[in-house]
């Protein structure tokens, strides 16, 4: 992988962390190029970790062995349509992070030949703790799935999944969940303050706890279930919190939510689908 090619359409948070990723985990910078509406942006690249700039988009399929679609949804269509002629030449492998467009719209776009693998990462890739999903098109070779696999996996976790439709339950889970543990961790900070606590130790305190608790059950072979049941004493002050979240009826809300979550991604979809 690290003789490979690779391309950046779109030089945002995305493209920077997983370029950033590449380098840190030993690829040749020189054997990246970017492009970005803004030249601002592949232009700090360049200074910063001494990959290739390209003037326009056109220049990054001409280079190199895979493109990463990195841009805004809403202006894929575009944008893969202007490449659609370079693409059908030079017949790179086209990895997309483009959240809620399908496979199928970057065929029509690209062409039904075109090898593509439709990913779906999280923010934490921004610091290197990423979890992406991907699925691959049947013109994608088992050599072009390492390279996509590898790409994704300088940022976090890699997972393959059998359905493209499955993209959306992963969207609702991983996608959107950093914002979920983002609304407990606000949640138990605005208690925390409440109970009497500084600002500042309530929030380091949460946040260590959170990083704690996801250290353990990374590293347990025990579920999620089994470790909760081994940090509530009966009797004690976390059985009283707990009882206090069921009564409430938590977990019945975590799944209408993520249900909701998955439904919007589904809906999201629809235009796409639809060109």
């Amino acid at each position: 992988m690290k003789t490979q090619k690779i391309g950046f359409i779109g030089g945002g948070n995305m493209a920077s962390s997983l370029i950033n990723g590449l380098v840190a985990s030993g690829h040749d910078p020189a054997l990246i190029w970017v492009s970005d509406i803004n030249p601002d942006i592949p232009a700090a690249l360049t200074n910063a970790l001494q990959v290739n700039t390209a003037q326009d988009n056109a220049e990054v399929v001409a280079a190199v062995d895979v493109v990463v679609l990195a841009v805004k949804p809403q202006t894929l269509k575009t944008v893969a349509e202007n490449l659609a002629g370079h693409i059908r030449i030079r017949q790179p492998l086209v990895v997309s992070v483009a959240a809620g467009v399908s496979q199928a719209s970057l065929a029509v776009w690209l062409g039904a030949e075109t090898a593509i693998v439709r990913c779906m990462p999280n923010t934490p890739a921004l610091v290197l703790t990423g979890a992406s999903a991907l699925h691959a098109n049947a013109n994608v070779s088992d050599a072009q799935r390492d390279l996509a696999e590898n790409i994704m996996r300088s940022v976090g976790i890699t997972l393959w999944l059998e359905q493209e439709s499955d993209i959306d339950a992963v969207t609702a889970v991983s996608g959107s969940g950093p914002a979920y543990f983002f609304l407990l961790m606000e949640a138990m900070e605005k208690a925390a303050l409440e109970l009497g606590l500084e600002e500042s130790v309530a929030r380091l305190l949460v946040q260590q706890t959170a990083l704690g608790a996801a250290k353990i059950a990374l590293e347990s072979s025990e579920t999620p279930e089994q470790l909760r049941r081994r940090v509530t004493s009966p009797g004690g002050t976390t059985e009283q919190a707990i009882n206090v979240f069921e009564q409430a009826g938590l977990v019945a809300l975590v799944s209408k939510a993520m249900h909701a979550a998955r439904d919007r991604s589904i809906e999201l979809s629809k235009p796409s689908e639809s060109n």
